[in-house]
């Protein structure tokens, strides 16, 4: 098995926020990667790889890849399994969105 290196989300993330093209596109995108961005900080504070979440939850790192990188949503049931991978607590709010935020 071949070793690999660990960069952690939040520099990169950092490194990305620098960059105005990228923020343009995260802002009109951010609340469909939320989810995603969540997950992978979650992980990061964890200290794990894609591949040792993956062993801890009993599925493949490809599958992990998946779910961060927004293409496919992870069920309720999933996201349980990965708070107790990653030594954290699912929580799930609703907010009033920015339109009726300005609407009010």
């Amino acid at each position: 098995m071949t070793k690999r290196k660990f960069i952690p989300a939040r520099r990169l993330i950092n490194k990305w926020r620098k960059d105005p093209a990228f923020m343009r596109e995260y802002q009109a995108l951010e609340e469909e990667f939320a989810l995603a961005a969540a997950m992978i900080a979650a992980r990061g504070h964890a200290g794990l790889t894609q591949e040792q979440l993956a062993r801890k939850m009993s599925t493949t790192q490809a599958v992990i890849a998946r779910w961060e990188s927004g293409r496919v949503k992870p069920s309720t049931r999933t996201l349980e399994k990965l708070a107790t991978a990653t030594g954290t607590r699912l929580r799930i709010t609703f907010d009033r969105s920015r339109a009726a935020l300005r609407a009010a």
